[in-house]
């Protein structure tokens, strides 16, 4: 099952300039190795066919004429490879001659492209030897005996493959103020293809990269850049042979510059995801805008291919794995939740700030963005009331961490032991206490939210949540327990950040001494603490042998909402990204767990209290998530257990 993807191919091929029949040869040999690679589409440079700098030479009719006999030995050779080749050409037509692109599949011309925007300025004198696209006379040409659209504004839509609708631009188009490519994405094509010549300068790398993936971005699409290679340099201009690939406005592949041969880049696109991201955005509908563009679709035939998988997945898609960027991410997160917090104090004239410290993860973040918003706000650590309710399992570790760090930090400590409330409530409801279930952990989590909430009524504030995305996403919460506060600081942090969040606040916004206790704290395993410790005091339940890995659920949670992939998509995607960490078993298992709790656990989801929002992802019924408590997960269910049979 190909999962919607598709395979392309930027091919910047050895190149002599104004020799038709070798760069022929050399365009040929790179269709050759795309098609060994399984690729469904090939992008080739601007004017490939002549190469690019031939200046005055394309005023000479035997340059034309070879360009035409070539072509049509291209089309020849197309006729033996089950993929889309775009070429560049000069095209005469009707007295004028166009810089075009040609769309070439199995021995036919599908369409012709001349490109909009010719460059004059500089070292660029195209309009002294081509016309623009908007001087066209016909939107129709024959060339190579196919009759064919011969416009800017033509779509490309396959039969076979959903979601593929490619169009093409040439080179200057895409810096143009108004690029044809913003046209293109509106009449439906989602992939974009840039046949360029762009020479190489100081600083011009950065910015055609910084270009191609704003593009992207802006038009929700696939952008596939070939530019002319260093065999094309001449004169007073250098050509490094530049090619990238971006989706969304992400980095697929690009290449080395200046590279040696006929150098070719795949990437492997995700067309769902394109096709989701667009049905997803309200103003990303075909607009009035194109109706008097007269665009034309061409509908064509290809087989889906099954390559090699080359694409890389994030295994921790909330997590940026480069360093510099994680601490920026983590400043820009902690700085959105204190500044939200603090506005939450100021609005309700709040004197104080509560919350209850566990001496765990989560805890420790909100009790950290508490210290940042007394800064931001003037007021002293005294006004953060930190309260430690130990209880049955309460481990000697985390009750430690939990009062050292609250010392360090001066705020007001509060220790209440709940051991005897909640003997007295269990007793009071006729629970044995020797009968550790769900009645007995959830008591404990509702009495020390009871404690958190009779102490922000009487010293005039606010109950600060703990909570994460992931555990609501899971509903690993004791419903009108943890699960209620007054302002949840956490409650778009997926578990898998929080722990970075708190080693960016422990090196770059807390004092020395409170950071080898946050150090143990990023060391200690995940855990409600609500069952008896073990024999030598230490924890004894660890929430990730209960409800399984925080990485994998992150992992499905992220794929899930934020594209709406499949049970089977992100398994395979799964595969992928854990191959060297879980077997295929093993992440069924968590699979099903995760679409099963998620699924039942919406009623709590529905009801929860404020809190800021901090990535694309976030559960609030009143934000990005609006949900029906009672959804049936039957055909989400289903498709997990027909993987699990089939494995």
């Amino acid at each position: 099952m190909s999962y919607h993807f598709f395979k392309v191919c930027a091919a910047t091929p050895q190149l002599a300039v104004g020799d038709c029949k070798y760069n022929t040869e050399q365009i040929i040999e790179c269709m050759k190795l795309s098609s060994g690679q399984k690729a469904g589409l090939t992008l080739f440079p601007e004017l490939c066919i002549t190469g690019y700098t031939c200046a005055d030479l394309f005023f000479q009719t035997t340059l034309l004429d070879q360009t035409e006999k070539n072509i049509r030995l291209i089309l020849e050779e197309s006729k033996q490879h089950e993929q889309i080749f775009i070429i560049g050409a000069a095209i005469p037509h009707k007295d004028n001659l166009y810089n075009s692109a040609i769309v070439i599949l199995k021995g036919q011309i599908l369409g012709i492209i001349p490109k909009t925007y010719l460059p004059n300025y500089n070292e660029f004198y195209e309009k002294r030897w081509f016309h623009s696209a908007h001087d066209r006379v016909n939107s129709t040409i024959t060339y190579c005996g196919f009759t064919v659209p011969f416009s800017p504004y033509v779509v490309f839509e396959a039969n076979d493959i959903p979601y593929l609708t490619l169009a093409v631009e040439v080179c200057e188009d895409l810096w143009a103020v108004l690029p044809p490519s913003l046209y293109h994405a509106l009449a439906g094509a989602n992939i974009i293809a840039n046949l360029s010549a762009s020479n190489e300068i100081v600083g011009k790398d950065v910015y055609r990269r910084r270009l191609i993936a704003q593009q992207s971005a802006r038009t929700m699409s696939a952008y596939l850049y070939a530019s002319s290679g260093m065999s094309e340099s001449t004169t007073d201009l250098v050509f490094s042979g530049h090619k990238l690939i971006y989706e969304n406005g992400n980095k697929i592949a690009e290449s080395e510059l200046f590279e040696k041969g006929n150098a070719l880049l795949y990437g492997i696109i995700d067309l769902e995801r394109i096709f989701i991201e667009r049905i997803k955005q309200n103003n990303f509908k075909h607009s009035s805008i194109i109706k008097g563009l007269d665009y034309q679709t061409v509908k064509f035939d290809l087989k889906p291919s099954v390559f090699e998988w080359e694409r890389f997945v994030d295994p921790h898609p909330f997590v940026p794995s480069d360093r510099a960027t994680r601490k920026e991410r983590c400043k820009h997160i902690f700085d959105i939740q204190a500044h939200a917090l603090a506005r939450r104090m100021a609005h309700t004239k709040s004197k104080n700030l509560v919350l209850g410290i566990s001496g765990g993860l989560d805890s420790t973040l909100a009790l950290l963005v508490c210290v940042k918003v007394i800064h931001i706000l003037g007021l002293s650590p005294l006004q953060i009331i930190g309260v430690t309710m130990p209880g049955f399992g309460t481990s000697d570790r985390t009750y430690h961490n939990a009062i050292s760090l609250m010392k360090l930090l001066g705020v007001t400590l509060k220790e209440i032991s709940i051991i005897a409330s909640v003997k007295q409530h269990l007793k009071d409801i006729e629970h044995d206490i020797n009968i550790h279930d769900v009645t007995y952990e959830n008591a404990q989590a509702r009495e020390r939210t009871q404690i958190l909430m009779d102490l922000s009524n009487k010293y005039n504030g606010i109950v600060v949540g703990t909570g994460d995305l992931s555990e609501l996403a899971l509903g690993w919460a004791t419903y009108n327990g943890d699960h209620m506060s007054m302002y949840a600081v956490n409650a778009s942090i997926p578990k898998t950040l929080v722990r970075y969040l708190v080693e960016y606040a422990a090196h770059y916004e807390s004092e020395k001494d409170a950071q080898e206790v946050l150090m143990d704290i990023l060391d200690t395993p995940v855990s409600p603490e609500l069952l008896p410790t073990d024999h030598v005091g230490g924890i004894a339940q660890k929430t990730e042998d209960i409800v399984g890995p925080y990485e994998l659920h992150d992992f499905y949670l992220y794929n899930m909402l934020r594209f709406g992939f499949s049970p089977s998509k992100i398994y395979y995607l799964a595969q992928q990204a854990f191959k060297e960490v879980y077997d295929a078993k093993t992440l069924l298992k968590w699979l099903e767990i995760f679409y099963r709790r998620f699924f039942n656990q919406q009623f709590k989801r529905s009801c929860l209290p404020d809190g800021p929002k901090v990535g694309s992802i976030c559960l609030s019924p009143r934000g990005d998530w609006r949900m029906p408590s009672d959804a049936s997960s039957r055909i989400w269910l289903d498709e997990v257990q027909h993987l699990k049979d089939n494995t």
